[in-house]
């Protein structure tokens, strides 16, 4: 054990995931943290399936939902560090049917930061496209009109935005390999995620976390929707935005990369300096319009978005954050629906991957992620 922790300290955050899954908050939960490289805790806990009884297990099969938009994000980093897309570059560049209705001046930039101002939601046409054909949800998002002009606000987009960028990266790719085969040979085999797809493999569905959601309160997603990945979850399914899996040894192996400076194992993903890049502040004091709701329903206060180049960071302030209010300010990761969360401290060179099932609402699963992210935060002692 690191002496830069503290073991009670860390049994303590053991004994509120326990706690939690007790009173049925949540069913399960998987988590991981690493500090200087080191594993300090790993903890897999409660169920993978309550209504049957069965057990989570170190090697269960998550859905990411949206903690996998990060995933798809250092894919289109890659492409950027190989000068076949640039930060700057013209969404209609690369896919020029995208350029129309009113999108000619979006950019890669815009994309990656939720201020181009391409659709928020998915197009209701595009409903069945969303959960399996890229290229058919392309070409619909490719039909709608901006909802505001580029860098004009933070607007958080749940699908189309990463659906545009993964199929800007296999343009640029060539166009030979699907993007679920770009991210499989060059980010997860690499990394050694042999546990992890975009779709579901057929040999790891019998490890799969059914997708229920515990807590039914209205917010921000319908649990019908989330409930769906159920039916739609496929070894072809290629839904950028949040339809990977994995695994909690997996996603922190992905976790460590980026904390690492884009190198595992000898594999390098990415670059030092991309990484020091993304994990910036692009969005200034603007707040993200998602959220709006949580200040009606919850009383959350208005605050930053803090986004960097396809990750969200902790910022400054006092304000909800999946990485806990103690958390240094270049703090930077992701969260997905009402159950995942990754991030990387640099500053304490810690890193966190939590994968749980029976989700909540987005709004109390943030307050559940930053009451566990702060008990991790207060075992570094050093």
């Amino acid at each position: 054990m690191s002496t830069r922790v503290d073991e009670s300290r860390l049994a303590a955050v053991q004994a509120a995931i326990s706690a939690d899954i007790e009173a049925k908050r949540y069913d399960g939960a998987a988590l991981s943290v690493h500090v200087d490289g080191e594993s300090v805790l790993r903890s897999v806990q409660g169920y993978r399936h309550r209504a049957s009884g069965t057990a989570l297990e170190p090697d269960s099969i998550f859905v990411t939902f949206s903690s996998g938009k990060q995933m798809t994000v250092v894919s289109v980093l890659q492409a950027v560090e190989r000068g076949l897309l640039h930060l700057h570059t013209p969404v209609a560049d690369v896919i020029p049917e995208f350029g129309v209705n009113g999108k000619d001046k979006m950019n890669l930039g815009h994309l990656l930061t939720h201020t181009s101002g391409v659709a928020s939601m998915p197009p209701p046409t595009a409903a069945a496209a969303m959960f399996g054909n890229l290229q058919m949800f392309v070409d619909a998002i490719c039909q709608t009109p901006p909802e505001s002009r580029p860098g004009e606000r933070v607007r958080y987009s749940i699908t189309p935005a990463h659906a545009v960028m993964a199929e800007m990266v296999r343009r640029v790719d060539g166009g030979t390999r699907t993007f679920r085969q770009i991210m499989q040979e060059d980010v997860f085999q690499p990394l050694g995620m042999h546990d992890s797809a975009l779709g579901l493999p057929d040999e790891l569905r019998p490890r799969l976390c059914p997708v229920v959601v515990a807590d039914r309160s209205p917010g921000l997603l319908d649990p019908a929707m989330l409930e769906a990945f159920n039916d739609v979850l496929s070894p072809e399914m290629e839904m950028p935005a949040g339809g990977y899996v994995t695994t909690i040894d997996d996603f922190a192996k992905f976790a460590e990369m980026l904390r690492n400076g884009g190198a595992l194992n000898g594999a390098h993903i990415l670059s030092p300096a991309t990484i020091e890049l993304v994990s910036r502040n692009y969005t200034g004091d603007k707040p993200n319009d998602i959220w709006d709701y949580a200040v009606e329903a919850r009383g959350w206060p208005v605050f930053p978005a803090y986004l960097g180049l396809g990750f969200f960071l902790r910022g400054e302030g006092v304000h909800p954050t999946p990485f806990g209010s103690l958390a240094s300010p270049r703090t930077f990761g992701g969260v997905g629906a009402g159950s995942t969360t990754f991030f990387i401290d640099p500053e304490k060179r810690l890193s966190y991957a939590f994968l749980s099932t029976g989700l909540l609402e987005e709004t109390r699963s943030t307050e559940r992620h930053q009451r566990l992210a702060d008990l991790v935060h207060a075992a570094i002692v050093e």
